[in-house]
């Protein structure tokens, strides 16, 4: 059985869609019940100042993205990563057992969204990098990561350690 407030926010979901040129977006899926989430994030001053969400799946799991977005809206990122499962699972007041996987997915897509964010603010404040190949070094025939130094595979283009392309400009 469902509370009022999961029928509330499963009847009438919040911030239902997609914000074109999102800051930050955090997809997952649950392929036991195929249960899809999206979140999408507009940053403003390290605050979520917008948040939208696509849920293909239970009504549990549209009520969990439904009251996430509302839970996350206006907080700084710092607040935002302290969401758990729990604290949605708590604001809908309850999920029945077989329906708890829900509020993970909808935590899970929400740090996912700020990891994305954070990503992309990283890369955009690095400063522009020239196109680099990897070099050889360490005294023998082998080539070395440009970022981080791994040994790489002759000929090699991608570093697996820190998952960059070496002949890729990187902002």
């Amino acid at each position: 059985m469902y509370s009022k407030t999961v029928m509330d926010h499963f009847k009438s979901p919040r911030n239902v869609g997609v914000i074109e040129g999102a800051d930050g977006v955090g997809e997952v899926g649950n392929p036991l019940c195929g249960d899809m989430m999206t979140i999408y994030l507009k940053i403003k001053g390290e605050r979520i100042d917008d948040i939208k969400f696509q849920t293909f799946g239970c009504g549990a799991a549209i009520a969990v993205s439904s009251m996430l977005t509302e839970m996350a809206k206006g907080k700084t990122i710092e607040e935002a990563k302290k969401i758990s499962n729990k604290d949605v699972a708590e604001a809908l007041e309850g999920l029945p057992k077989n329906k708890l996987h829900c509020s993970n997915l909808g935590a899970d897509a929400l740090h996912i969204a700020i990891k994305d964010y954070e990503t992309k603010k990283e890369s955009k404040d690095k400063p522009k990098q020239e196109k680099v190949e990897p070099t050889p070094g360490h005294g023998g025939d082998a080539c070395y990561c440009p970022y981080c130094d791994v040994e790489l595979p002759t000929g090699e283009t991608y570093c697996k350690a820190c998952q960059l392309s070496t002949i890729e400009d990187h902002r």
